[in-house]
């Protein structure tokens, strides 16, 4: 299972309807054996918030600010906390099969064996103590540079997050809400001082993490078909994103 090799693919599409589309239509493909584990970078040119499956966006978003500035509001298909997207945050997701009997045979093994990896790649390019903090965040000096969070189907598991490079933090102040649900160690830090741009190219950090991956390009089919069941049926739905 993860000594099988993970292949770097690109998404055909940027937009967040598509992109998270994809991520869902990409699970469902390996749960059903029909690709390899996978792992795809991206980043958005434009703003946009996106809020956790389980989340209410009334709680977690300054709604009447992303109106004012029209920034649109989405809801992913993983849980965990919700992120501002735009220019200097680079994202990844990667999709893997899993086993009763291995390391990601449970959400918190997984926690553990992707963001041990996660940090190998992140240690060694920057100064300080880089270090898994709460159950999936990356912490440089004890202020936050990734989150991340997991989906699980039957045999394959989707696990995702994002890196702050050079993004504008006081947009994450003006957009977001003290988030419901916070790990120890933020103690009470509004967003601007708990979390901290790493200044590193996405280039660079995407490097990384194909290294500690093992991952090579790879031409691997694409679920097109599921793709555009998802998009249409879900993530183009004004209501999917409003709800909870």
């Amino acid at each position: 299972m993860q000594s099988s090799p993970v292949s770097l693919i690109t998404l055909p599409d940027s937009d967040p309807v598509s992109v998270l589309a994809w991520e869902e239509a990409l699970l469902d493909a390996v749960d059903n054996d029909i690709s390899c584990p996978v792992i795809w970078f991206w980043e958005s040119p434009t703003w946009w918030v996106v809020v956790g499956y389980g989340q209410r966006v009334g709680r977690e978003v300054d709604e009447a600010a992303c109106r004012r500035d029209g920034v649109p509001v989405y809801r992913r298909c993983t849980g965990g906390g919700t992120v501002l997207q735009g220019p200097g945050c680079l994202n990844y997701g990667v999709v893997l099969p899993w086993d009763a009997d291995g390391p990601l045979a449970t959400i918190a093994s997984t926690n553990a064996w992707v963001m041990q990896r996660q940090r190998a790649a992140m240690a060694p390019l920057l100064d300080g103590e880089v270090a898994v903090r709460g159950h999936t965040d990356l912490a440089w000096n004890g202020r936050k540079i990734s989150g991340n969070a997991q989906r699980r189907r039957r045999s394959a598991l989707l696990f995702h997050g994002s890196f702050l490079c050079n993004l504008d933090l006081d947009r994450m102040e003006r957009y977001l809400q003290m988030p419901s649900a916070v790990p120890d160690y933020r103690n009470g830090r509004t967003h601007r001082s708990f979390v901290v741009n790493t200044g590193l190219d996405p280039a660079r950090i995407g490097e990384a993490l194909l290294s500690v991956w093992g991952a090579k390009p790879a031409l691997v089919p694409l679920p097109h078909a599921r793709w555009e069941s998802l998009r249409i049926g879900r993530y183009a739905d004004s209501s999917w994103h409003a709800g909870r």
